[in-house]
């Protein structure tokens, strides 16, 4: 499975996604806070669909865990024991039906094992992209867990000259988990999940648990 797109950065993990915060971007706008690996900023793209398939105008916190879970199920299913439980609670948390579900999980594993064909397709540029109004922002909630993660994500790109933090799925993650006001972060922590290893994996990515 390719996990990233592109050249290795000096820094960080290898072609992290230029995708800037909501307060940021390239193009001659101030600088982005962070930058998304290709994956989570995949993820984040499902996690836009969930909100629309409700008429959200925001994508909340759940919205990304679904997203994250469906699009990267076999990479983060390791952190769990009990498989069904985070399942129902992502399902329940996000009104999503279990044959939904699962449709998604095929459909965005299936994707991701064709993605080196499809980055090498030359259609690929004809490929109808949603407009940006169309697409619900991030909510507050959003926002601040993201800057969250920039306080601990172990990666570091160069933008115009500065280092700026690489968000990974396994970052955010552990900072969903650790949110203590939280009622989805406690309801995510009863579901069995193994705290100890997915910190490990999000602060020190050598010393991982393997997949």
């Amino acid at each position: 499975m390719k996990l990233f797109d592109g050249k290795p950065q000096k820094n960080g993990p290898a072609g992290a996604e230029r995708r800037g915060s909501s307060d940021g971007g390239e193009g001659g706008g101030p600088r982005p806070s962070h930058r998304l690996t290709l994956d989570l900023s995949r993820a984040e793209q499902l996690a836009a669909m969930l909100a629309q398939s409700r008429a959200a105008k925001f994508v909340e916190v759940a919205d990304l865990l679904a997203g994250m879970y469906i699009y990267e199920w076999d990479r983060l299913s390791r952190f769990w024991e009990d498989h069904e439980e985070v399942e129902r609670l992502l399902q329940q948390m996000c009104n999503i039906s279990p044959q939904r579900w699962h449709h998604w999980i095929e459909l965005y594993d299936r994707q991701r094992r064709d993605g080196e064909k499809e980055e090498a397709s030359p259609l690929r540029g004809l490929r109808k992209k949603p407009e940006d109004a169309e697409a619900p922002g991030r909510s507050t909630e959003l926002q601040n867990l993201f800057k969250t993660a920039e306080q601990i994500s172990p990666f570091l790109d160069r933008v115009d000259g500065e280092n700026v933090p690489v968000l990974t799925t396994e970052c955010v993650l552990l900072c969903i988990a650790r949110h203590e006001h939280s009622d989805l972060s406690r309801k995510l922590r009863d579901t069995g999940l193994d705290l100890e290893a997915l910190e490990l994996a999000a602060r020190n990515p050598r010393r991982s648990p393997p997949r």
